[in-house]
């Protein structure tokens, strides 16, 4: 296949580059999948409160001419964001009733959540925070300080998640920063990166951004989000020899998305793929239920049915947590 030469220009840019350059129009991404737009169940007033935002990276990995590919399902908005479903809400996991005074996220017991930004590299239909609002709970540089001395007070905390948004959106200098004086907690045993960068938009994975990471006395957990096989093309298999290749710890979670890996043939092609670039299946996570994101959901019994196929083909190692999160729980939730 020959590769047309904007694209190729626009993967020797930089990733900041590269994310002002992101498809964040329905007409263009359309086009560029060779899609009329009039034969899709779009919904250009879904934008309205969720606003498209696709990679060209990503993008280059779906088919070309296909309505139902499952990387182009995840990012279309489409009409059925507008219907309502049973259960379904705004806060559908609890996180607001979990912020503490200072913006943190305390759910669970020795760990603590902090939203440094409220942007990702892509708008994902099926995301549990669409409708959160983080232009007020978000790390700002000015939150920054009590978050830290927060941290510091309790030393019941040993693990300190970086989350969003997605926290990889923060340039190196300020990250850097924030590594520094999480080293500075002697009572911290482990730093833990949530970020679908790698996968997504791999050029953020830097010798910059690795030496950053190699600052910390911390141990650097990096928690990748991938759901399907095709999400990985060379450029993310570069990303992650160099994570892995620098001694940073990867895992992977899913989510189980109707229409896109609800079978087993392709939960186990991710594993497979995703253990080829020393990333670990971790969680395959149960749609968490927010609104807008009905059209999703794979039925509790189809997803057992599923893990079970999978557990069945591949070695225990590779077959992911079936989990869920309940508002409240004191963990995740193990349905498999």
């Amino acid at each position: 296949m020959t590769i047309p030469q904007h694209e190729i220009q626009h993967f020797c840019n930089n990733w900041q580059q590269q994310l002002a350059e992101a498809f964040t129009n329905i007409d263009e991404l359309c086009d560029y999948l060779q899609l009329a737009t009039d034969t899709l169940p779009i919904s250009f007033a879904a934008t309205e409160s969720f606003a498209l935002r696709v990679p060209l990276n990503f993008a280059s990995c779906m088919e070309k001419g296909n309505p139902n590919d499952p990387l182009l399902r995840q990012v279309l908005p489409v009409k059925d964001e507008l219907l309502t479903y049973p259960g379904f809400k705004s806060d559908p996991v609890g996180d607001l009733a979990s912020v503490t005074e200072t913006g943190i996220l305390h759910k669970y017991q020795g760990r603590v959540l902090l939203i440094n930004t409220g942007s990702c590299a892509i708008n994902c239909r099926y995301c549990f925070r669409r409708n959160f609002p983080y232009a007020d709970l978000q790390l700002g540089k000015q939150k920054e300080i009590a978050v830290i001395e927060a941290i510091q007070e309790d030393i019941s905390i040993n693990e300190v998640i970086l989350s969003g948004g997605d926290p990889l959106l923060l340039n190196d200098s300020r990250l850097t920063r924030l590594i520094m004086q999480l080293n500075e907690i002697k009572h911290l045993k482990r730093i833990r990166i949530h970020s679908r960068l790698p996968i997504v938009l791999p050029a953020r994975i830097t010798d910059e951004f690795i030496n950053t990471l190699k600052q910390s006395s911390k141990q650097v957990i990096l928690i990748v989000h991938c759901n399907h096989a095709n999400e990985i093309n060379d450029r993310v298999v570069t990303a992650c020899n160099a994570l892995k290749n620098s001694n940073i710890i990867l895992f992977n979670q899913s989510v189980l998305l109707k229409g896109v890996n609800d079978s087993a043939q392709t939960l186990c092609e991710l594993s497979e793929k995703l253990f080829c670039l020393g990333v670990i299946p971790y969680y395959l996570h149960l749609l968490d239920k927010a609104t807008g994101t009905g059209h999703f959901e794979v039925p509790i019994n189809d997803a057992l049915r599923l893990i079970s196929q999978v557990q069945a083909t591949l070695p225990g190692y590779l077959v992911p947590k079936l989990v869920t999160e309940q508002e409240g729980a004191t963990s995740k939730q193990y349905i498999f």
